[in-house]
């Protein structure tokens, strides 16, 4: 995917990344895979069990997580995409991407150096030099952790509602007073102090989002020589107990109980929202990573389990009782859902590495058109949502693999469950869906939906013409035709009046054109597959058109089997799951407002 369908190295060529060489992000990514399995995978199931804990105002994490915490940030893992002139490694976003997702399945341990890397940015791009003089070193270095403090009780996804308030001091510093709820990573004692990002508004600036602004708040102030001063006048008041990433502290903060509490500007007064924007995009697809890190790992660990589970016969044995057992992955059902799951987290990793490389590409040339950072304008909401709403669905089914086992937390899948479910949380995906279908799809009147639109248009014709998957081509070409369709017919209803159709059917639409997307790219997989398989094929002497042949082959060689999986995953994709998108358009179609006919009291009556 990185380098055949990608061509990741192709970013080389452009001066921000000419430091590198393909070797190198190749070394890269072989150092994430040991680092995860030998350092991040064994705290998994030691950290869930310990959980977090709150003795005398201040959070204790599990003991399993300081040494991985410690080597990560000596390793350069955190703020990978950040300059090297700012002390970071100054990668092109698809590595982090890539590497990190070695790293996410443990998103526990993960939360802690994520939010570091948040909030490093955060300060780089609006932090005065003091600022960063002041913060960035020992951020970098791990010394310091961070959060991001955004929402309270009543003011979640509707930020408009914050009640956090900053009194303006005489010396141009503020003091806050407020209360943040759910606030990730909001403490620990991996480090020798926190900062936290805080969203606030300034005391008599406007209301809703237009009068916030965002703050520094240190858990304990940083004297002018680096040293560590007073700490800081905000209480730790509790800890949240979840379902899941128990690991991860999720902190209710009470700031300014003395009416103490320093905190620093952190840019332009009134400009909160607007900074967070860059942070947020980001953060999008960080979480969607966290949907295809803990799909992938279920699926995994479902696929092992089906090839050492015994139960039942072959089919073609079924009327002899004395026929021995079989892996269960002989049985068709359980073959259903394992190809269900691979497809779903192969084509949700070419989804959100695509969007990371249309980033670097956006960030490393001159892009007037906005045609790359256009088309990551329009992907990242369905990174977010779909991946974390998929990549449940995938652990789900991952789990029902296992049968009841799965159901026992001496097996790993319940937990993968619980540990994956808060990543639809984050950030609302309703919200995303509203974000896509409202905002994205209309921005620059259209522009950036069509550059996306062209990309597909381009290369499903190129595929057109490879035999084995121009069946492929054309009904991906066909799934582009209607979600064309769908969007006119959007615009149609708008014009008439009928604005509330697509606020009813936004969340669907998300998914409709998500499983488009992840189609078309999957098919882009498969033509590059199909070539090489062709290629292999050829130098040992293989008849590809004889099946007999062909099978053989890819039964005896590895390579062989591998490419001819990428095809057949992304034909069982687009002939299955695909077409669930023709019962989303009828719906939409329908113009159905049962939604809001409903009376609330009717609700009632289940």
């Amino acid at each position: 995917m990185l380098f055949e369908m990608l061509e990741m190295d192709k970013l080389l060529g452009l001066y921000k990344y000419s430091d590198f060489s393909t070797d190198m992000l190749k070394m890269i990514l072989s150092k994430a895979q040991k680092f995860a399995l030998e350092e991040i995978f064994p705290t998994l199931v030691e950290g869930d069990k310990d959980g977090c804990r709150l003795e005398k105002g201040n959070v204790h994490v599990p003991k399993c997580f300081h040494r991985p915490y410690m080597l990560f940030n000596k390793a350069g893992w955190n703020c990978m995409t950040l300059s090297k002139q700012c002390g970071g490694q100054g990668l092109p976003m698809i590595i982090r991407t890539a590497a990190h997702e070695w790293f996410m399945h443990n998103f526990a341990f993960c939360s802690y150096p994520v939010l570091v890397e948040g909030a490093v940015h955060l300060i780089h791009a609006l932090g005065s030099k003091q600022q960063k003089d002041k913060y960035l070193s020992k951020m970098l270095t791990g010394q310091c952790g961070a959060s991001i403090c955004l929402t309270e009780q009543g003011a979640g996804s509707d930020m408009g509602n914050i009640t956090v308030k900053a009194v303006r001091q005489p010396d141009g510093t503020f003091k806050l007073q407020g209360t943040k709820i759910f606030i990730t990573a909001g403490d620990q004692d991996l480090t020798e102090n926190i900062i936290h990002i805080v969203l606030a508004r300034i005391e008599g600036d406007p209301a809703r989002t237009r009068g916030l602004s965002i703050f520094i708040v240190p858990k304990y102030l940083v004297n002018k020589d680096g040293s560590l001063g007073r700490r800081n006048d905000y209480e730790i008041a509790g800890i949240e107990k979840k379902m899941g990433i128990h690991g991860s502290a999720t902190c209710l903060i009470n700031y300014g109980n003395n009416n103490n509490c320093y905190a620093e500007l952190l840019g332009n007064e009134r400009e909160g929202m607007k900074a967070l924007f860059q942070m947020i995009n980001k953060a999008r697809i960080v979480v969607g990573l966290q949907g295809l890190s803990s799909a992938s790992i279920a699926y995994l660990h479902a696929l092992k389990h089906t090839k050492e589970r015994f139960q039942g016969s072959s089919l073609l044995d079924l009327k002899n009782p004395s026929a021995p057992r079989v892996p269960i992955i002989q049985h068709t059902d359980v073959r259903r859902m394992l190809l269900w799951m691979k497809s779903n987290v192969e084509s949700m990793r070419v989804l959100i590495y695509y969007t990371a490389i249309c980033n670097d590409m956006a960030s490393g040339i001159s892009d007037p058109t906005e045609r790359w950072s256009g088309i990551v304008e329009v992907l990242t909401p369905i990174v977010k949502a779909y991946c974390t709403d998929i990549g449940f669905r995938v652990t789900e089914t991952a789990m029902q693999c296992y049968g009841g086992y799965g159901y026992c937390n001496e097996y790993p899948i319940e937990q993968f469950l619980r540990d994956e479910k808060v990543a639809s949380l984050y950030g609302s995906n309703g919200l995303q869906a509203l974000d896509l279908a409202t905002r994205k799809m209309v921005m620059k009147e259209g522009a950036y939906f069509m550059s996306l639109l062209g990309e597909m248009n381009t290369t499903v014709a190129k595929c057109g013409v490879i035999a084995v998957i121009k069946d492929l081509a054309e009904d991906v070409q066909s799934a582009i035709n209607t979600l064309t369709d769908v969007i006119m017919f959007f615009s149609s209803c708008s014009r008439e009046g009928k604005f509330y159709i697509l606020l009813e059917n936004a969340h669907p639409f998300l998914m409709m054109m998500g499983k488009i997307v992840c189609s078309w790219l999957l098919l882009c997989e498969a033509a590059i597959a199909q070539e090489t398989l062709l290629e292999l094929c050829s130098i040992k002497g293989v008849t590809c058109s004889d099946p007999s042949d062909l099978s053989r082959f890819i039964k005896k060689n590895k390579d062989a089997a591998f490419y001819d999986g990428k095809i057949k995953t992304a034909k069982y994709f687009i002939k299955n799951v695909l077409p669930e998108i023709n019962g989303t358009v009828k719906a939409i179609k329908s113009e159905d407002v049962s939604i809001m006919e409903i009376a609330d009291e009717s609700f009632s009556s289940c």
